[in-house]
């Protein structure tokens, strides 16, 4: 019996029994549609966090009040240590540093913008210094971003987002217009093109003001400082330029010799190192829950696939009588596993893209689903259709032909 003909019987009987099928099918459904979610979203997210990285410069490190948290222990022992201040800078600045390049400061908080009848109630404004820019690769659609002359001045210029520029300006160019943040007025000099966003990560709900001014308005207290630290002599001098400041840091808090540093450094390899961990710990636990589904689901099939035997074991013994082999019979029940896991995998594919496309447009997470992705979901619900079918058709195949004929 060739194949053609064996596709056309297997059909056959799934069409006898639609019901029976579907409800075959749900096990299928669940985990394809769920490696498909999972990894549209995981596999998006991680392409963007990579590009995100790439933006900050390897020869390039932070210091912060917390640095990269992986505990609640971590934390607490965190939240004690003392703020970075702006005398904190000023103090490396004017350290003589050897083997430190540039010094950028970073400090940030939510805050209502205006334009007019437009309101947006959070968003992120970030004082920096005017080398930001540079250190970080920041792209521009129109303009460009502060200079260091603005920035001592304390002049009220902003760089500001793609989604930041539509819900101020949808309509008009934002260059030289001006709106107002926590009521002052701000005048746009620069505009990012369109990145997307992920994981809190991207700058197009970010606005960029000059430090001076930052300090000035809008700067709390206690706020502590970030301070991005450029190596002098490239990725090769990172360490180095890392002890140079731990040791400034450390001397203006009276640290003692074996104490830990009372603040937090991390570089971009670290936070790849991070990222990496926890995208790896999803893929697992996707793994895991996938598993349990397709298991299920095979389960099921081969539950299915006996109880369809034992029902048409007069038809199987007929068929041997007239002169199909074992083999044919054992094809035949392979390929109705098969289709019908496929049809699961089909359903799931479309059930779990749906769903990777909803969260891309509710969240703006940068979701995708590949060919790579669809071809491994077809993949793994055939593999567990002809797994879940062997025993099944290994049964049918070997249904003596006197005794198959006399079943009712």
């Amino acid at each position: 019996m060739d194949y053609r003909e064996l596709f056309r019987v297997a059909l056959r009987a799934l069409r006898a029994n639609k019901l029976r099928s579907f409800l075959t099918l749900l096990g299928v459904i669940i985990g394809v549609s769920t490696i498909v979610g999972v990894v549209g979203v995981i596999s998006g997210l991680d392409n963007y966090v990579k590009d995100q990285l790439a933006t900050m410069s390897p020869d390039v490190f932070v210091v912060d009040k917390f640095g990269l948290i992986r505990s609640r222990e971590e934390f607490l022992q965190a939240v004690k240590r003392p703020p970075i201040r702006w005398s904190d800078y000023e103090r490396l600045m004017g350290a003589g540093l050897q083997r430190t390049g540039e010094i950028c400061v970073s400090g940030g908080r939510s805050m209502k913008v205006v334009n007019g009848a437009k309101q947006l109630p959070n968003v992120n404004i970030n004082g920096v210094t005017a080398n930001f820019g540079d250190m970080f690769r920041l792209q521009f659609d129109a303009g460009g971003f502060f200079t260091p002359q603005e920035d001592q001045a304390a002049q009220a210029v902003a760089v500001i987002g793609a989604n930041t520029k539509e819900e101020l300006f949808p309509t008009v160019d934002a260059m030289g217009r001006t709106f107002t943040i926590g009521g002052l007025p701000f005048r746009v000099i620069g505009v990012m093109p369109k990145q997307g966003r992920g994981i809190g990560l991207g700058q197009d709900n970010e606005i960029y003001i000059p430090m001076q001014v930052y300090r000035n308005n809008f700067m709390a207290s206690n706020e502590s400082l970030q301070l991005m630290v450029k190596a002098a002599g490239g990725v090769d001098g990172l360490d180095a330029s890392q002890d140079e400041v731990r040791a400034v840091l450390r001397a203006l808090r009276h640290t003692p010799y074996k104490d830990p540093d009372p603040f937090g450094i991390f570089t971009q390899d670290t936070l790849k190192q991070l990222w990496a961990s926890i995208s790896t710990a999803a893929f697992a636990l996707l793994i895991l829950i996938s598993s349990v589904s397709l298991g299920v689901g095979g389960i099921v099939i081969m539950n299915i696939m006996l109880v369809s035997v034992v029902e048409r074991t007069q038809e199987i013994g007929v068929r041997l009588a007239l002169g199909a082999r074992k083999w044919d019979i054992l094809r035949q029940f392979l390929l109705e596993a098969a289709l019908l896991s496929l049809a699961g995998g089909l359903m799931g594919i479309a059930l779990g893209s749906l769903g990777v496309f909803g969260v891309k447009a509710a969240f703006g997470v940068p979701a995708q689903v590949t060919t790579l992705i669809i071809g491994m979901g077809i993949f793994l619900a055939v593999a567990v259709g002809v797994s879940a079918g062997f025993l099944p058709a290994w049964r049918a195949s070997r249904l003596p032909v006197i005794d198959a004929l006399r079943a009712e």
